[in-house]
């Protein structure tokens, strides 16, 4: 019988009705393997993913393959979003022994969770040879099937190994990451690499934090050309805002269509960050709509945000988001058809053009390539951000329109699971964005109204978000990894959690002056220097009373999102400067002692690990503001425009309770004052924005 119909897991819904046994991950389903003396099969997967879904469509809804796989195995779905730790091990496993690795996932194991063959995706005839070889192999040759699963074993143990080299992440070994970022990047296309292209945003991030700290023109360069590259290109929805994972092509056109949670809520950062510091009028419109996407299309009521929309619409991939120049005609009318046709590069050849670079390989079941020729993704040909107001205004009415349009198509899936760790991320991004938006927008603006409906929004959606975690996700003083329809599932939060979510509440305590998300921040942190910690000043990604697996997961390295280590390290930090307690500064400090050789060598997979190092350099400040008006007061608008790498702003009544940098720090004369400390070292408090911007400069 099929068992995944009581799942939390959109993904494992997928497959309930499936003609395979699927198990979920549970210590009853090696038992039931022992019991029959067969191996397991795991697969992992997650709901957005493309190619999951045509594997799922060829094999496993397949009544010979599920027979086959019946007979022999006992079949595990995993969701790799519910499971990172499962998902990590079993990863190592397929890169150690494939060189590469990618989902679907799939293992091989014994009874006990070995794993002795792994690999990705495979077509129906391709895996259904491979079932047969498996099981014969099983029957025939278990000696050998054993003794390659122990050395598949004694490989990723080794590679999850902790208590490696250790350096202080310092000044040079950050310059030399920037450096080698820069010798990295695309000049033309903006980013790092060739295709598929990835958003970089956990580097951008740092390359901000890095041009911050010393001036390097270069970094912002590279930061502003990636991301107006980026917010042109069709891995950006021109129509509602909100990134797609990736581009399969180096000059970011055709998107990889799924919208992840995590890339949109960095990618937020990085448009709030290089509008606060530039002004920069294209940074400023995408930081405000990709808040209100994050806001409108993931956000669940009452809740927290879900995890993704997915790529495909009906079984193909981008249907929702492809046009020819006849429907812009068929939407908009004859001439602002030809207009949109111009201003979005919609052309009769279209941007899925067969054998072109930027067509997307592989194919879904029914043999089609995604969207058919002569489809194009929308992209901006030009600037819209300083055309004139003419054409400002009909662009505008030109995509309200379109996206009326879009809106009556089938729409792509979302997976709407709330992850812990990815919600952390997106309540840190918008908290960051409403204190930008709160100094850079005026009643004058153009976009005022827009603007204010937007961060009103947000800020609902990112409190709820925060609720959510603290009231449903946090059980008996521990995170929980997920919740589906307001109910907690079982998974242990990992690493990544912890961190992500202390970070968010430090973020928040810093927004709202309010002391309870401090005191969350606090107890969460000190459960993970209890439970995740590793010899060295390093981490473990799971807990040290989690389910065991074949091998502890301790990754240094971020990747699609900020490793648990690199999470932890960024709450730690926000936290010591919030709190003055120095001992949660020196863990940070130990822990990046552990990712710094890493840094100098591999800063691409060190992004988040190296802003934060940028701000312990910085200090980080610590800027507390008394004031009786924290909304409206000059000095609280100058700390957060001129705030340095990495820096805490707090503001509010002297002695608020729970918020420890406003203690003790009374007004000055009856006037507001800011008191700045850095590294603990504080300055005499100043009365004045002049004075203010020379302490902070």
């Amino acid at each position: 019988m099929n068992r995944l119909a009581d799942a939390t897991s959109p993904y494992l819904l997928q497959h309930a009705d499936n003609p395979v046994n699927w198990w979920p991950w549970s210590d009853e389903a090696f038992a039931e393997a022992k019991r029959r003396d067969v191996p397991v099969l795991i697969s992992v997967g997650y709901a957005a993913c493309h190619w999951c879904h045509v594997m799922a469509h060829e094999s496993f809804e397949n009544e010979q393959v599920g027979a086959l796989m019946n007979d022999n195995f006992v079949s595990i779905k995993v969701d790799r979003e519910e499971r990172p730790d499962v998902d990590a091990v079993y990863m190592t496993a397929t890169q150690a022994m494939t060189g590469q690795g990618g989902w679907p996932m799939t293992v091989f194991a014994t009874p006990d969770g070995t794993p002795f063959f792994c690999g990705t995706y495979f077509p129906r005839p391709n895996f259904v040879q491979l079932l047969q070889s498996v099981a014969t192999a099983w029957r025939e040759q278990r000696e050998a099937v054993l003794g390659q699963g122990a050395a598949v074993v004694e490989a990723i143990g080794g590679a999850q190994a902790v208590g490696g080299p250790t350096a202080p992440l310092d000044a040079p070994l950050l310059d030399a990451a920037a450096a080698k970022l820069a010798s990295e990047y695309d000049a033309t296309n903006g980013g790092f690499g060739g295709a598929p292209k990835f958003p970089p945003h956990m580097n951008l991030l740092f390359l901000l934090r890095h041009h911050q700290r010393t001036g390097d023109p270069g970094s912002l360069e590279i930061t502003r050309h990636t991301a107006e590259a980026m917010a042109r290109g069709g891995i950006y929805d021109q129509l509602a805002g909100g990134f797609a994972r990736y581009s399969v092509d180096a000059h970011w056109t055709v998107p990889h269509f799924e919208k992840m949670l995590y890339d949109n809520a960095l990618l937020l950062r990085v448009y709030t960050q290089l509008w606060r510091l530039t002004g920069d009028p294209l940074a400023r419109r995408v930081a405000r709509d990709t808040a209100r996407f994050l806001a409108d299309e993931l956000h669940r009521p009452g809740q927290g945000f879900a995890s993704a929309l997915d790529a495909d619409t009906e079984g193909v991939e981008g249907l929702t988001y492809a046009w020819t120049p006849t429907q812009l005609v068929e939407a908009l009318g004859e001439e602002d058809g030809r207009f949109a046709a111009d201003l979005f590069t919609v052309t009769e050849e279209g941007t899925f053009a067969p054998h072109s670079a930027s067509a997307p390989q592989g194919g879904t079941p029914d043999g089609k390539k995604g969207v058919e020729h002569g489809m194009s993704v929308l992209k901006l040909a030009r600037d819209v951000d300083d055309a004139a107001p003419e054409v400002r205004a009909r662009w505008r009415q030109v995509v309200g329109r379109l996206l009326a349009a879009r809106d009556t198509r089938p729409q792509p899936a979302l997976d709407d699971k709330v992850v812990a760790a990815w919600n952390g991320l997106a309540i840190t991004a918008i908290a960051e964005f409403q204190q930008v938006a709160a100094v850079y927008v005026s009643p004058q603006d153009e976009d005022a109204n827009l603007m204010d409906g937007v961060t009103i929004v947000a800020d609902g959606a990112m409190r709820q978000a925060a609720e959510h975690l603290a009231t449903v996700h946090l059980v008996d003083g521990r995170l929980r990894r997920v919740s589906r329809d307001g109910k907690v599932g079982e998974p242990a939060g990992v690493l990544e959690d912890y961190g992500c979510v202390a970070e968010a509440f430090c973020a928040l305590h810093q927004l709202t002056g309010e002391g309870r998300w401090l005191t969350v921040a606090g107890e969460l942190l000190d459960t993970a220097l209890a439970h995740f910690a590793a010899p060295g000043g390093a981490f473990y990604d799971t807990a040290d009373d989690a389910e065991r697996l074949v091998a502890r997961p301790a990754d240094p390295t971020d990747n699609a999102t900020p490793s648990g280590r690199s999470a932890l390290i960024a709450g730690l930090v926000a936290y010591s400067a919030l709190t003055g307690e120095t001992r949660y500064r020196e863990a940070a400090e130990a822990a990046l002692g552990t990712v710094a050789p890493i840094v100098g060598k591999h800063p691409r997979f060190t992004g988040y690990a190296a802003m934060v190092g940028e701000a312990l350099l910085s200090g980080p400040y610590e800027i507390a503001v008394v004031t009786g008006d924290p909304a409206g007061d000059p000095l609280v608008a100058a700390a957060h425009r001129h705030a340095p790498p990495g820096a805490v702003v707090v503001a509010g009544r002297p002695d608020q309770p729970g918020v420890p940098l406003l203690a003790d720090r009374p007004l000055v004369e009856g006037r507001s004052a800011a008191y700045v400390c850095r590294g603990f070292v504080c300055q005499r408090p100043v009365t004045s924005v002049e004075e203010l911007v020379a302490e902070l400069g």
